[in-house]
């Protein structure tokens, strides 16, 4: 007689770890655990991140849009880069996303949500950062036609795909500051609907992808790495959309990519 070996995904573990795996499944879940120690370590560091935030956001908890007193509370805060560095991989994934969450909170994005029941569609979110490596494997190694669109018709490129997208004033990040200059962009299918695809390159020659999609599924927040082999992806969730910075460098400059592109996206 075969024995039935349940098929466990890292969608399941998440789901698991934030108390939103179905009923049914907890069983089975639970013994899986008992076989596999290193998803059951994995969960314990993704609680412990969860609780963390939790703790860090608490003060606010009581936060409305219209709190006049916000942004100079937001401020006082502490920074998430203050976060000593022997910190579990998992805990520098929070380090690294703190500073987007200061920044959603300071816009009355993030505060209630922060400490309310996650209703995030894993799935969902879990096929971003997919879509957005292959996209950069595809693209960023093309020498002759990466783009679409070039930078020099950046205005065009902006109006073309927020109509696509049905984004009304959508932005071309700029990232001179950070070293990486435009290159030009193209539309992608997301998900099965039209998206963007942003493409920047150093002086080296080093390139990275910004891809922005349609988020029907959810509109719950949320911030994460991602990695396969050398490429990188940062990815987060805000309202109705999805976006995804992703390229073969380090973690510390991916980070400070995401957040300059979700200051611009959301200014």
């Amino acid at each position: 007689m075969n024995e039935h070996k349940p098929i466990v995904t890292e969608a399941d573990l998440h789901a698991f770890a934030d108390g939103l795996l179905p009923p049914e499944k907890h069983e089975e879940l639970e013994m899986w655990l008992t076989e596999n120690p290193e998803d059951a370590a994995a969960i314990t560091a993704w609680r412990t991140q969860n609780d963390e935030i939790r703790a860090m956001f608490a003060p606010y908890a009581v936060w409305k849009d219209s709190d006049t007193n916000l942004i100079s509370r937001i401020r006082s805060t502490p920074s998430a880069q203050a976060l000593p560095p022997q910190r579990s991989r998992r805990l520098m994934m929070l380090a690294a996303s703190l500073t987007l969450f200061i920044a959603g909170a300071a816009t009355g994005h993030f505060g209630p949500d922060l400490l309310a029941p996650r209703e995030l569609q894993l799935t969902s979110i879990e096929a971003l950062p997919q879509q957005a490596r292959s996209a950069f494997i595809v693209y960023a190694s093309d020498v002759r036609h990466p783009v679409e669109v070039g930078a020099d018709q950046e205005a065009h490129l902006a109006t073309w795909l927020g109509k696509r997208m049905n984004v009304a004033g959508l932005k071309v990040p700029s990232l001179q500051k950070l070293g990486f200059q435009l290159v030009g962009g193209r539309l992608l299918p997301i998900n099965g609907t039209p998206g963007a695809l942003f493409m920047y390159e150093n002086a080296s020659g080093q390139r990275l992808t910004v891809l922005l999609g349609r988020n029907s599924g959810n509109t719950t927040t949320s911030f994460r790495f991602a990695s396969d082999n050398a490429v990188e992806t940062f990815y987060w969730i805000d309202g109705n959309l999805g976006y995804a910075v992703t390229g073969e460098i380090s973690r510390d400059m991916l980070r400070q990519v995401a957040d300059e592109c979700y200051r611009q996206f959301s200014s």
